[in-house]
């Protein structure tokens, strides 16, 4: 069975209308798919401080590596700069907007949408606060660089990513994440190197769930699995088994809901396979 890529790259259209590479000067060479849910990837002055719409947030590695991600309601231009000492250069990007469809699921047992229990409300608290957690990890590096390989070998997108969702008859949040469909207990492999910031089962909302931080708060979730095969903290690989496809949480059949955060940016990791980050970029002897 082969990837189903129909409707995969949500605004496909614009994303491959905005070059890949840019012909930036040396000090600010940049990468990406500039729409929204997408995502920049850049190589500048090592260390240097990354600002975007005049926030500084985050700081490029040692080799100068940087990414940054666009919500999927991200404006159509931001100002991205980088600043080392009294250096600095400047883009204005343009955003191109992304399409999302409507999707209605049904059959859905009615705590996983309006829950109402005391007992399940707090429990679901809690579990909010071990996401926030996994989520605020910032761990210094640059493991993205070499981009992301799709975390399992063969699927269906039951469900793109984006969509705005009707649950049960009721409008809900749009979707956040990229539905790959295959059996039940299919391998699941780690798309980048990466460290687990969360590694948790039995999620009342996500089942399994494994969080990874891919470098600068880049992270990459992992919902319903039937197995979690890492640990917390655990260094992983490109490749590397993290778990198995399941139906846990909220979910009506075996799929691997796959999401991506930068920073509370909600990103399309789909449109992250086969990028990289820029090979030149800062020239030596440039202090």
């Amino acid at each position: 069975m082969k990837p189903d890529r129909r409707g995969l790259l949500v605004g496909a259209a614009a994303a491959l209308a905005t070059p890949a590479w840019s012909r930036d000067p040396a000090d600010l060479i940049l990468s990406g798919r500039m729409v929204q849910g997408g995502f920049v990837m850049g190589r500048t002055w090592p260390r240097a401080l990354i600002f975007l719409d005049g926030e500084a947030l985050a700081t490029a590695s040692a080799d100068g590596l940087f990414v940054i991600g666009f919500d999927r309601d991200a404006p159509t231009s931001v100002v991205l700069e980088a600043r080392s000492g009294a250096r600095s250069e400047r883009r204005t990007l343009p955003v191109a907007r992304g399409q999302f469809p409507s999707t209605r699921i049904d059959g859905l047992p009615p705590s996983t949408i309006e829950p109402s229990d005391p007992a399940l409300l707090e429990r679901i608290q809690r579990e909010v606060a071990i996401k926030t957690e996994g989520f605020a990890s910032r761990l210094d590096g640059d493991d993205f660089r070499s981009g992301f390989d799709w975390p399992l070998a063969t699927f269906r997108v039951s469900s793109e990513w984006g969509a705005q969702r009707v649950l049960n008859g009721t409008p809900a949040r749009p979707h956040y994440g990229i539905d790959l469909a295959a059996p039940q207990g299919t391998p699941i492999r780690a798309p980048a190197d990466g460290v687990v910031t969360l590694a948790q089962p039995g999620m009342h909302f996500e089942g399994g769930l494994t969080l990874i931080d891919h470098g600068q708060g880049l992270i990459t979730a992992y919902l319903h699995q039937s197995r979690i095969d890492v640990l917390l903290h655990q260094r992983i690989s490109r490749g590397q088994v993290i778990g198995e496809v399941g139906r846990t949480g909220r979910a009506t059949g075996p799929h691997l809901c796959w999401r991506m955060r930068w920073r509370d940016r909600q990103m399309n990791p789909a449109l992250m396979v086969g990028q990289s980050a820029p090979e030149n970029g800062y020239r030596s002897g440039q202090g």
